[in-house]
């Protein structure tokens, strides 16, 4: 699993590309923690994850979100999911995270 983090107009994105599971939770909950602390220091009040290349997330992943969205609204920054794969929908569905998160089918729509 890798990630990458830009910032964008008003807006700071966090990619994922590959697995989110039991070897690369912890990264990845340290990438959303990266990417709250940036939306923070630039004064901005959103993060989309970009889920475009991810190919799976583990219950550990998703507690990683978890804990990331609780981290995002203690700093008053919104988190959003893009471009999820049917697999990912069918997880985020499942978990009933769908209802946790908003989910887009473009980061442009996530804004």
């Amino acid at each position: 699993m890798d990630y990458s983090i830009e910032c964008r107009d008003q807006l700071v994105v966090i990619a994922v590309d590959g697995r989110v599971d039991e070897s690369s939770w912890e990264a990845f909950g340290t990438g959303l923690s990266e990417a709250i602390g940036q939306a923070s220091a630039a004064g901005v009040e959103r993060v989309i994850i970009d889920l475009t290349r991810l190919e799976y997330m583990s219950s550990r992943g998703l507690r990683a979100l978890t804990v990331a969205k609780r981290e995002g609204d203690g700093a008053g920054i919104s988190l959003a999911l893009a471009s999820p794969n049917e697999v990912m929908r069918e997880i985020l569905a499942i978990s009933r995270y769908d209802k946790l998160f908003a989910i887009t089918d473009t980061i442009e729509s996530g804004r």
